[in-house]
């Protein structure tokens, strides 16, 4: 008989999924329980979860997903009285290929000298003018653990330009970008950068932009503007600042002044002196000193306004890249935020988000991932606890979401805590109680607090380039793997006379049928097809010498170590073979 198909939505209650597949509640409840998950009747679960259910339940039901129309972010409608805005332009690319350097140049700076590693671990705004126009720039990092970061940025913007390195062509990181790019519906600029260097092959480049990737130079007929420059020399920036503006004309891109102002955290720490120091993005409106503005769960009163580089600012509009302090607490990473007329409406809308954010997550969905994490947990995965501090958000939010992609079905990454700021006495008391290594990005360890870190007996480890801290927590969770046991046939033996049969060795004589024997090996006794016992080769002799290796047609003794007394016998065969250690990684 065919099972009984079932359509269900992304979630659904489990007392709902019980009267789908006409079950009582409390089986469902139970199999659930079972598998470590502690629900209620009104508990939602995924999909997913409900097919590892019906599966553990053996029940002869099919389901089926119901495809969703997929929701469109509303887009604003913009009043009468809209005025045109400056671009918004994302530089992206792969890791190294140069779009801090590309900046640089268009900034006059010395943005890249300041990244540690010399690579990007921020988004960071900028802005800068060209023909009494002014372009906002957003650099966003290009290696793979910033992914968050980098759909972030894409997101944010009008135009997205995309740095290939002419002599290293289209990389992973390239590809990604293209892919944030075009799920956010922004104009593609191609900057191919590194013309200088020998090995540059501009038209490989865009062979494979074009073959692989649907972006069709306009030389050769298509629609995607593509720039040859070199920043390190400066040539061609003014023609791609010409080119992204020529692209954005395109779009028309206007936006509301006459209305509280709004927009997006691109980027939020702690300093000392100052306390948090939110880095913002106006999208609609104008951001003056003194105003009050919810982020999220948090909000706060403008004391301070400055541009990008720091420099006191009168106000703040549409696409305009701007640093204030004054909110109580640190907003979230990509948090939107707006004005309000007072500091009571302030506390009031942040007290309804974090009411509605408790809600949702007493009330949050069980997903499939959560059920096999729980079935993990009772195979006893082995846990590396850590406790992470950041410099910023964003990279707090890139840093835990990377160490998710180092777990598999053994080793598993449990952060115990994490936040923003310096690495405090709090946290090293924690990772007593915890067991946990405390990782530190781009912050400080203070000496007293080191100190208390050194009697406790707490590894601290701080680094300033992303990529190494994810090396050293896979090196941590590689050193928790048990070694791979590797076996390796040598040869094989028969037995032609044995000569001692004690309680804990054998002395036999045999002919080498195959391959080698050598001492401090292995062998499984095999009699016809039954195997009978594993015992280790102590030494081997030929003519009452001993030697290091027997080849095959040689006749030998050996002196066999046993674990207990084995009836020994003529005709029985030796498979021989090494056993070593090897020591395993994550992605083996």
């Amino acid at each position: 008989m065919a099972d009984k198909v079932i359509t269900l939505t992304d979630t659904i209650t489990v007392g709902e999924l019980a009267d789908q597949l006409a079950i009582p509640v409390a089986r469902l409840v139970g199999e659930l329980f079972k598998n470590g998950i502690m629900a209620t009747v009104n508990q939602r679960i995924d999909f997913e979860t409900a097919q590892i259910i019906v599966e553990e339940l053996d029940l002869d039901v099919t389901l089926e997903k119901k495809a969703q129309d997929v929701v469109q972010r509303e887009e604003r409608t913009l009043s009468k009285t809209a005025q045109s805005r400056p671009p918004i332009v994302a530089v992206m690319g792969h890791v190294d290929h140069g779009k801090t350097s590309l900046l640089d140049a268009v900034l006059d700076t010395t943005v890249a000298s300041r990244e540690a590693g010399g690579i990007t671990q921020h988004i960071s705004a900028y802005q800068t003018e060209r023909n009494g126009r002014k372009i906002t720039l957003l650099d966003t990092p290009g290696h793979e653990a910033f992914s968050a970061l980098r759909q972030h940025g894409a997101a944010l913007t009008d135009v997205v330009i995309i740095v290939v390195a002419a002599d290293d062509g289209v990389k992973p990181q390239t590809v990604e970008a293209i892919k944030f790019a075009q799920a956010a519906h922004a104009q593609v600029v191609v900057a191919i950068n590194k013309i200088d260097k020998e090995a540059a092959d501009v038209n490989l480049v865009k062979t494979q932009l074009a073959s692989e990737h649907g972006l069709n130079p306009e030389e050769w007929g298509g629609d995607t503007v593509m720039v040859e420059v070199s920043a390190k020399q400066g040539t061609n920036i003014d023609k791609l600042l010409d080119m992204v503006l020529l692209v954005a004309d395109i779009e028309d891109l206007k936006a509301d002044i006459d209305t509280p102002a709004e927009g997006l955290v691109i980027e939020s720490h702690m300093e000392q002196g100052k306390g948090a120091v939110v880095r913002l993005l106006v999208e609609h409106g104008v951001l003056n000193v003194g105003q009050f503005l919810i982020a999220g769960s948090t909000y706060g009163k403008i004391r301070t306004l400055q541009d990008y580089a720091g420099a006191p600012l009168k106000d703040a509009g549409p696409a305009t890249p701007s640093i204030v302090t004054g909110f109580k607490q640190l907003p979230q990473f990509g948090d939107h935020f707006e004005v309000v007329a007072s500091e009571k409406e302030a506390r009031l809308k942040a007290s309804q988000y974090k009411q509605d954010a408790s809600k949702q997550l007493s009330s949050a969905t069980v997903t499939g991932t959560d059920l096999l994490n729980m079935m993990n947990k009772q195979r006893e995965v082995q846990y590396l606890n850590v406790i992470i501090k950041a410099d910023a958000q964003g990279s707090l939010t890139s840093i835990n979401d990377s160490l998710k992609l180092l777990e598999n079905d053994e080793l598993a990454v449990q952060v115990v805590s994490s936040g923003i700021g310096d690495i405090s006495e709090n946290d090293v008391h924690q990772a007593v109680s915890s067991q946990a290594v405390i990782y530190g990005f781009s912050v400080q360890l203070p000496i007293a607090v080191k100190r208390v870190a050194m009697r406790d007996n707490v590894s601290v480890k701080l680094y300033k380039v992303i990529y190494e801290l994810l090396d050293d927590v896979r090196d941590q969770l590689e050193a928790m793997l048990e070694p791979e046991v590797i076996e390796t046939e040598v040869g094989s033996l028969e037995v032609q006379g044995v000569f001692k049969t004690g309680k804990n060795d054998s002395i036999c004589g045999g002919k080498v049928l195959k391959g080698k024997i050598i001492p401090q090996s292995y062998a499984r006794i095999h009699r016809g097809k039954e195997l009978l016992m594993e015992v280790e080769i102590e030494n081997v002799q030929r003519q009452q010498q001993e030697v290091k290796e027997v080849f095959e047609g040689e006749m030998c003794g050996l002196r066999l170590k046993t674990p207990g007394k084995i009836p020994l016998e003529e005709k029985d065969v030796l498979t021989v073979f090494t056993r070593e250690l090897k020591k395993r990684t994550l992605a083996s």
